[in-house]
């Protein structure tokens, strides 16, 4: 985290004037740096509006985008791990006096039949004036197999692959003078083994699988936009086809795959933005990758 917007202005960051949010989960809050400085922090784990009553200000924004579900399966399979949702962020982010539209992106739903996982939404931080300011792309789905194996689906971060055909990719962009965070998913593996990939987090690609273990969830990015450190965006990891290990679900949310006994991935946490888990193998049955964690908003007011 940097300067928060520039010059400490106490007389500013504090004024409950100088912005207002809606929505019945978001908050407006405020913490003191270990320089003795106050900051006001508004949290928007739904959709709202953030309203700026005072001239030009600045300020910092982080947006995450929801995660991706793991991919399902049916007997003879197992689902790659869902793939992070997207992230931005931007430090000294210059707005007016108006309302801004904010989005939060739902992680992808679990997906109830054979087939990939439910891609995430996009997260949005955008004006009336000019539109769509910074955006967290929403994670790809892992792959599932239905007709056949397949690669995982590309987003925010992409989603986990069966069999070794290859990796998704990451679609996050840095735009808008933001820095963009996400990363592709990883390889399954073939000869007898078949273990899935794992999906990419923000800050690591999603781990291939070998014969014994499973590929990990990509970790995710610390920030302390918050005044504390989080991480968000943590890939979910593979889906196990032989028995072995499941790999670890990436730190920031991520899901944790399904195991050789057929067990459904676990979902990704909540406004992290994690991607949830690939389900794993059973000789009967379908096993559903877990859902998607939903994204989150954070935006810092710093000095005029």
């Amino acid at each position: 985290m940097g300067v928060h917007g520039g010059v400490y202005d106490p007389s500013m960051l504090l004024n409950a004037n100088v912005a207002s949010i809606t929505g019945g989960t978001n908050t407006a809050t405020s913490y003191t740096d270990g320089s003795g400085n106050a900051w006001r922090v508004y949290t928007f784990l739904e959709s709202g509006n953030f309203t700026v009553t005072t001239s030009t200000v600045k300020c910092d924004v982080l947006v995450v985008a929801g995660g991706a579900s793991g991919g399902s399966t049916s007997a003879g399979s197992c689902g790659g791990g869902g793939g992070a949702g997207g992230v931005i962020h931007k430090e000294d982010h210059i707005i007016s006096s108006g309302t801004y539209t904010i989005t939060v992106g739902a992680g992808g739903a679990q997906k109830t039949t054979n087939g990939h996982g439910n891609a995430g939404n996009h997260s949005f931080f955008a004006s009336g004036v000019s539109g769509v300011e910074l955006k967290g792309f929403g994670g790809g789905g892992g792959a599932g197999y239905a007709v056949s194996y397949d690669v995982g689906d590309n987003g925010g971060s992409g989603g986990g692959s069966e069999n070794n055909l290859g990796t998704s990719t990451s679609t996050q962009t840095s735009h808008n003078g933001g820095t963009g965070y996400g990363n592709a998913g990883g390889a399954g593996i073939t000869g007898g083994y078949y273990n899935a990939g794992g999906g990419g987090g923000a800050s690591v690609a999603g781990g291939a699988a070998s014969s014994g273990v499973t590929g990990t969830g990509g970790n995710g990015e610390a920030f302390s936009i918050t005044g504390t450190s989080v991480t968000y965006a943590g890939g979910g990891s593979g889906g196990a086809y032989t028995a072995g290990t499941v790999g670890a679900a990436g730190t920031g949310g991520g899901g944790t795959g399904g195991n050789s006994s057929g067990t459904s991935g676990t979902a990704a946490t909540v406004n992290t933005g994690g991607g949830g888990g690939g389900g794993g193998h059973h000789n009967v049955g379908d096993h559903y990758g877990g859902a998607g964690g939903s994204g989150i908003v954070v935006v810092i007011l710093g000095a005029a």
